[in-house]
């Protein structure tokens, strides 16, 4: 159910608005903007129950740029929060995070993992919270030994699984709680650190742990395993791990291009497999990246994973298939979002009757026809430019000047350093000039 905008707290509201006046994507309170996304809930909540029973799921979004990928991901992972789950967010780039180098892919899941009350880096909370509860298990009588034996053995029995795979996972825990329990933080910091796949931990911590070197690919999945083992024992429902902006394999060399999708593809054998109980894997990209020859179907297995039928009328997409896509918004989906931040932002403002008055549904239509004219009709890529418009330019000036009248005082300018590629590129079209040559353009509204 979606909470109306007087229920929200003040913080969350402003870190709504906060975001949408710099033109990103919120970090929380989705919820309450997401429109048009009624249709996958109860897909989404049901996969989410099968991964907290000990399944896994792989899921592929793909949407046009705008369409609002990143706004579904992140629906998803606060939804996903709210039943118990731990997230996290990687964006995959040539340079950063490539996908198909998984030790960095997995020290990026471990750097921004976060939980309900975590935004990020929660590896330390979740690894002290899981360390707790063996303490507490280990002392109700879960083994025959006492105090930190016990606590020790108890760890190892439940990580020998894992330790078949990855052996030094379980011995850098161990370690890590010795060191702990003996004072010495700085030991028990760089065994932490090693144990998220960060590289260059002093060779003193490794010996300590009876470890060599530094997490590698092979490791790598191995070390996955461990994380959804602490976090299902420390009564997490599971982890929800986000690939976003996948896309961007297709401009990497045809070398990486071929070792990432194959990684991909190694990824979503394994999670078929069993292999990773308590995941949920979820990537986004764009209809080229699936459809393309410099994407997916160059690796026939992976395309074959991957297919679904988008021939039909977009009402009747299946949400439980492997692949399933945004449509982008239309202008009345846009309408709807835009009053649902202007009510968002009128339930704190100084005065919420004049700008709900001021900036009626009337005017909001006006202004997303005009956002829209400007990237050449394309309304589905407008909600970004649309909504920071709104804040920034609009409704902070209605809250903050009482004699503000946004028909008769504002004129929408759209300047090429405030766009996204994409909308660079919309709007070079629709004004048939170099995107690098837009100036600043006046449109009465």
């Amino acid at each position: 159910m979606t909470e109306v905008p007087g229920s929200i707290s003040p913080r969350r509201r402003r870190d709504i608005i906060d975001a949408l006046r710099r033109g990103t994507v919120p970090q929380y309170g989705l919820d309450v903007l997401a429109v048009d996304l009624a249709r996958f809930e109860d897909t989404v909540d049901e996969e989410l129950q099968t991964v907290s029973g000990g399944g896994a799921v792989f899921k592929a979004v793909r949407g046009e740029y705008g369409s609002g990928k990143t706004f579904f991901s992140r629906w998803l992972t606060e939804r996903a929060k709210r039943a118990g789950f731990a997230t996290t967010e990687v964006q995959i780039s040539e340079t950063e995070t490539p996908l198909h180098k998984l030790e960095t892919v997995y020290r990026r899941i471990t750097e921004n993992l976060s939980t309900s009350t975590t935004q990020s880096g929660a590896l330390r909370d979740v690894v002290d919270g899981w360390l707790y509860i063996l303490d507490h298990d280990a002392k109700d009588g879960a083994t025959q030994s006492t105090g930190s034996e016990g606590a020790l053995d108890l760890l190892q029995r439940r990580l020998s699984d894992v330790s078949k795979e990855a052996p030094a996972f379980a011995a850098v825990l161990r370690q890590y709680r010795l060191a702990q329990t003996s004072g010495n933080p700085a030991e028990a910091d760089g065994l932490l650190a090693w144990l998220g796949g960060q590289p260059h931990v002093a060779a003193s911590v490794k010996r300590a742990a009876g470890v060599r070197g530094d997490l590698d690919h092979f490791g790598a999945l191995g070390f996955l395993q461990g994380l959804l083992t602490v976090l299902r024992d420390s009564d997490y429902a599971g982890l929800v791990v986000v690939f976003d902006e996948v896309e961007t394999l297709q401009r990497m060399r045809s070398d990486v291009r071929e070792k990432s999708l194959n990684a991909l593809r190694q990824l979503m054998d394994e999670i078929d497999g069993g292999r990773f109980p308590g995941l949920y894997l979820l990537l986004t990209g764009t209809p080229a990246f699936f459809d393309g020859q410099q994407g997916v179907q160059r690796l026939p297995p992976l395309a074959q994973r991957l297919q679904a039928d988008f021939t039909t009328d977009a009402r009747f997409d299946n949400p439980r298939a492997t692949q399933i896509r945004l449509t982008g918004f239309t202008p009345e989906s846009l309408l709807e979002l835009g009053g649902r931040v202007r009510d968002i932002y009128a339930a704190g403002a100084k005065d919420p009757e004049r700008v709900r008055d001021v900036v009626d549904d009337g005017y909001l239509r006006d202004l997303a026809a005009a956002v829209g004219g400007e990237l050449g009709g394309r309304t589905g890529i407008a909600p970004r430019l649309f909504l920071k418009k709104l804040v920034s330019d609009v409704l902070d000036r209605v809250d903050l000047f009482e004699d503000f009248n946004p028909r008769r005082d504002y004129h929408l300018t759209v300047s090429a350093d405030e766009m996204t590629p994409t909308e660079r590129e919309a709007h070079a079209r629709s004004n048939r000039v170099p995107a690098e040559s837009v100036d600043e353009i006046d449109l009465d509204i």
